[in-house]
């Protein structure tokens, strides 16, 4: 995407509005979804539990409801994930965020990972929902980037994601950047974590990334309409 030509429509359609607190009450949910149908945000993305309340506010609007899924630390079994996942679909969940086992890939358990990343996107295919894959790369090496995009790029799940914005840095250019590389147009990427402003989104979308994950998505269309 030529960013110079991009417009506040396109880049609204690019944003994942968040809110993943755990003190989130239902007055915040409908704040978020009324965001997010007013300014055309791709999908809110939240926790699996109030995945129905979402889909009923979002009701007959295109605005997608995304579950974060073994959020977010990754550490449940991918029994656990396959079921938290398929109830979050059956409950109205359009795309599908989950972490992957962040430990396993460490140590060198690539098998694991992918078996992992063959359960979750398949459960997502079956359903015709999109699948996301969060590396959380602040506790990763480049090499670790590195396989974890490899595996991606073979299992094809719809998105890989930087990060699930509670680690202990988010998303960077030059992580955007080498994931993209590596997964070329087989795999899209969604840059999250730490991106507050138009200019630090810009960055994102010029190394690469088709989605932005963010709970400043307003802020940014109206930075990005000022400019």
């Amino acid at each position: 995407m030529n960013i110079n030509e991009i417009t506040r429509e396109q880049l609204a359609g690019m944003i994942d509005h968040t809110f993943l607190k755990a003190y989130a009450t239902k007055a915040d949910f409908e704040k978020l979804c009324g965001e997010a149908r007013e300014n055309g945000f791709a999908m809110v993305a939240i926790n699996s539990y109030p995945v129905k309340m979402c889909k009923e506010l979002l009701e007959g609007c295109k605005v997608h409801v995304g579950a974060a899924i073994s959020f977010p630390l990754g550490q449940t079994t991918i029994e656990t994930k396959a079921f938290e996942t398929e109830q979050a679909i059956k409950e109205g969940a359009d795309e599908i965020d989950y972490v992957l086992n962040i430990g396993k890939l460490k140590m060198g358990d690539d098998e694991y990972i992918k078996k992992e990343m063959e359960t979750i996107v398949g459960i997502c295919r079956k359903a015709g929902v999109l699948s996301k894959v969060i590396f959380e790369n602040c506790y990763l090496t480049k090499e670790e980037i590195k396989r974890a995009a490899l595996i991606a790029k073979e299992v094809k799940p719809d998105f890989i994601k930087t990060s699930t914005g509670f680690g202990t840095s988010g998303a960077t250019p030059e992580d955007v950047k080498l994931m993209k590389d590596i997964v070329g147009d087989e795999v899209k990427v969604k840059a999250a974590g730490g991106i507050r402003d138009w200019e630090t989104c810009k960055k994102m979308i010029d190394a690469g990334a088709e989605r932005i994950g963010t709970s400043n998505g307003v802020t940014i269309c109206e930075e990005f309409s000022r400019q």
